[in-house]
């Protein structure tokens, strides 16, 4: 088969790692792509955003199936206009990735169906929201309404707090359009877990689950990023847990998209939060995490384009997903200064052999090649190194002893991922 992932992450990079493992797999083309992914499989520089050139290039291949990685591209729409080329692709159209573009569709959508989730307020203007901060005592979550690259939520503890993280988005324009209107939601206390869900519109099947590490520092500390590394599967979840969230969530989202006339199709990631009260959603994303991707993609043991066939054909139904019995955890290592300002086009370290390491994979989330052809970040998070073990311990040791071998000097990692 002709397969086009978009993208040019880390993510994408895990996706099509194991997309090219498949026998069903003849020709493997990824847009944008990076240097990591070039090394298997052919590479475009068409921008993910790029409808048009994405949508010339799957007709240009004869592509069998477009698998779309990014949110950016889901929400504007590429699988519609993929759809009119008579072009299949994995990921839900335009109107049902709403439910990660647009946090207040989310929020309402869920209430509709009554999904378990936060109480929240739709916010267009600073005294709406101090009258909601006041409300809640500052002990409140401030979202931007749209697509800020995962880093658009603040958690705050005071009111000071919250009406600064209010007035930045709403005010100083800090996210753009994203932050013209915003969410207040009540702080529920408890450990996230994120649940991802592979959906033909009619059928979910779960695919697996993990936890991110979303601020910058240790222990929790610093502000919200992309999120600075996971593992898999999650140590909060378990059997129960797993049927409940898929029972309670999954299952009333999928229903509730058909019946909302955009049936859902693709990868659903639902982040959850375990409380005394259950399992609530803090978010739904429309495609795989970043970089959850890269822990729940190397455990799958069932083939990912034979998945991805039965999604497209709608035929889900009697499918059973297998997942290796080990753990997996990823080490994000990131530009000095990430999520503020940061340097691009900094020289890396060589990565020459640290793939051929037992079970461990390099994956480049924000790299590029200068004219001479040497590594270079090109991002915020620069790579991911993933290690698959028996247990956690083994593989925080195998992560972290290529994280220390790379040794990049102008980068920084948590030292505390995967610590139970």
């Amino acid at each position: 088969m002709n397969i086009l992932v978009v993208g040019g992450g880390g993510r994408e990079h895990a996706i099509a790692a194991t997309l090219s493992k498949s026998p069903l797999t003849t020709r493997l083309i990824v847009a944008p792509g990076n240097p990591g992914i070039e090394t298997f499989a052919e590479c475009y520089p068409i921008a993910a955003d790029d409808i048009p050139g994405q949508c010339k290039l799957a007709r240009d291949i004869k592509a069998d199936f477009v698998f779309i990685g990014p949110e950016i591209p889901l929400v504007l729409g590429l699988k519609d206009e993929l759809a009119k080329l008579g072009i299949s692709a994995f990921g839900p159209s335009k109107k049902a990735a709403q439910l990660e573009g647009s946090k207040t569709f989310s929020r309402n959508f869920c209430k509709r169906h009554n999904i378990p989730q936060p109480e929240f307020k739709y916010c267009t203007d600073i005294d709406t929201a101090k009258k909601q901060i006041d409300l809640l005592n500052g002990y409140c979550v401030v979202k931007a309404d749209g697509l800020a690259a995962g880093k658009g939520v603040v958690v705050c503890d005071t009111v000071d707090q919250a009406i600064i993280a209010s007035r930045e988005m709403l005010e100083k324009n800090k996210f753009g359009d994203a932050g013209k209107s915003i969410l207040i939601e009540e702080r529920i206390n408890g450990i996230e877990a994120s649940v991802f869900a592979v959906s033909d519109g009619n059928n979910a099947v779960l695919i697996g689950t993990a936890q991110d590490h979303k601020r910058a520092y240790d222990n929790d500390e610093g502000p919200n990023t992309g999120g600075m590394g996971a593992i898999s599967p999650a140590p909060a979840l378990n059997q129960n847990l797993n049927e409940e969230i898929f029972n309670n969530i999954i299952s009333p989202t999928i229903n509730g998209m058909k019946l909302e006339g955009y049936p859902y199709e693709g990868i659903l990631y639902a982040g959850v939060m375990i409380t005394d009260k259950g399992p609530k959603v803090i978010e739904f994303n429309c495609r795989f995490g970043d970089p959850e991707t890269q822990v729940v993609l190397p455990r799958l043991n069932t083939d990912l384009v034979s998945i991805v066939q039965k999604t497209i054909k709608k035929n889900l139904k009697n499918m059973t997903i297998d997942l290796i019995p080990k753990n997996a955890i990823t080490v994000v290592i990131a530009s000095k200064g990430y999520p503020g300002e940061f340097e691009k086009g900094v020289l890396l370290p060589s990565l020459k052999n640290l793939n051929e390491k037992n079970e461990i994979s390099v994956f480049h989330s924000g790299t590029s090649k200068d004219k001479n052809e040497n590594l270079i970040s090109n991002g915020g998070r620069v790579l991911s190194i993933t290690s698959i073990g028996a247990n956690v311990q083994d593989c925080r040791k195998k992560a972290y002893d290529v994280v220390e071998a790379i040794n990049w000097k102008k980068g920084f990692y948590r030292k505390d991922i995967g610590k139970l």
